[in-house]
């Protein structure tokens, strides 16, 4: 007998309570309510973020009883929260369906989500595609959280600086924010604002490459093939007690390219380069076909080229309301001591 959507949507719930009730005793109201692709639902997710359920489809659109069965389901628990549905399931997960004018106009609206008592700013549709908060990498902020008091932290391919927010507000010494996307770092100032920091992050708006060859002491070529590189922040050879290197899939610049499957070494050599000696280097490779151990031993060879062995590694692994029956989860979280 085929299981239904509502089926599916009651038993992910279900299987959440635990987590769900330690989330909220830790003032976290940001987490996923269904991962579709092991959940009976490919291509369906469910989040939420304060008072907002984001509804997003990435393989094929959701039809208006599908939509009226999940609308159904969560206004049970979660009465009153605005409802909007992203259709992604375009070529380029561009969000391809129209809102009702009410839809539209909480489609807009800022929403606060709490996340172990940080709060971030929420906006079902904007500009860009992506939500604002990634809810995956919670486990990877919890942990920088754990261990960065009296650090200082550079956080790269920051997005909207939830990691470095996550820091300042656990009592880092120092925080840098590097992300090449003005939208997103204003939005990290925002986020900034919205949270009673001991201390002031910074936000440098720049090429990550730049910034990486900088602060490890390599500096960057103004010539390239009889090419003027384009202008950055200048920056002084700095050591960190603790980096955070989260790139994108893949991303092309002047500076350099970002290749998670076929050259992450490019990124990971300057960036262990400006971690301090005895200091931690936290990667993140979200590329679902990259295994895991492959990935952690290319790591390994590369730190060795470079003179700064790993001492040892650990991995973080996303909460449970990321399910992963066979323990491979795609997004891959490794803490290294350097």
């Amino acid at each position: 007998m085929t299981t239904s959507l509502g089926e599916h949507l009651a038993a992910a719930f279900a299987a959440r309570t635990a987590l769900l009730s330690q989330l909220h005793a830790e003032h976290t109201t940001a987490y996923r309510l269904f991962h579709g692709s092991v959940e009976g639902e490919p291509g369906l997710t469910v989040d939420r973020y304060g008072d907002l359920l984001l509804v997003q489809s990435f393989h094929a659109p959701l039809d208006a009883e599908q939509l009226t069965t999940i609308r159904t389901f969560y206004a049970k628990p979660y009465p009153g929260l605005a409802l909007i549905y992203n259709d992604r399931s375009a070529s380029n997960s561009r969000i391809g369906n129209p809102l009702a004018a009410d839809d539209e106009a909480a489609a807009q609206t800022l929403h606060i989500a709490e996340e172990l008592g940080v709060r971030y700013q929420i906006q079902a549709r904007h500009s860009g595609q992506d939500p604002w908060l990634f809810l995956d990498l919670r486990a990877a902020r919890r942990r920088v959280m754990q261990e960065c008091a009296g650090k200082s932290v550079l956080n790269l391919f920051a997005y909207t600086c939830g990691v470095g927010i996550a820091a300042a507000k656990a009592g880092a010494r120092f925080v840098v924010n590097v992300d090449f996307a003005e939208s997103s770092l204003a939005v990290g100032k925002d986020n900034a604002k919205l949270n009673d920091l001991p201390i002031r992050p910074r936000f440098i708006q720049s090429d990550a490459f730049a910034a990486l060859r900088q602060y490890a002491g390599i500096g960057q070529p103004k010539m390239v093939r009889g090419k003027r590189m384009p202008s950055f922040p200048q920056l002084e050879k700095t050591e960190f007690d603790l980096v955070f290197l989260d790139p994108p899939r893949y991303a092309k610049s002047p500076f350099g390219v970002v290749d998670l499957v076929n050259d992450y070494q490019a990124l990971f050599k300057p960036a262990l380069l400006c971690t301090a000696p005895g200091g931690m280097l936290i990667c993140c490779n979200n590329v679902a076909e990259v295994d895991a151990e492959a990935w952690l031993a290319a790591l390994e060879r590369a730190a060795g080229k470079a003179g700064r062995p790993i001492v040892s590694h650990e991995w973080i692994t996303p909460e449970g309301d990321f399910p992963s029956p066979d323990g491979k989860h795609p997004l891959k979280i490794v803490l290294l001591h350097v």
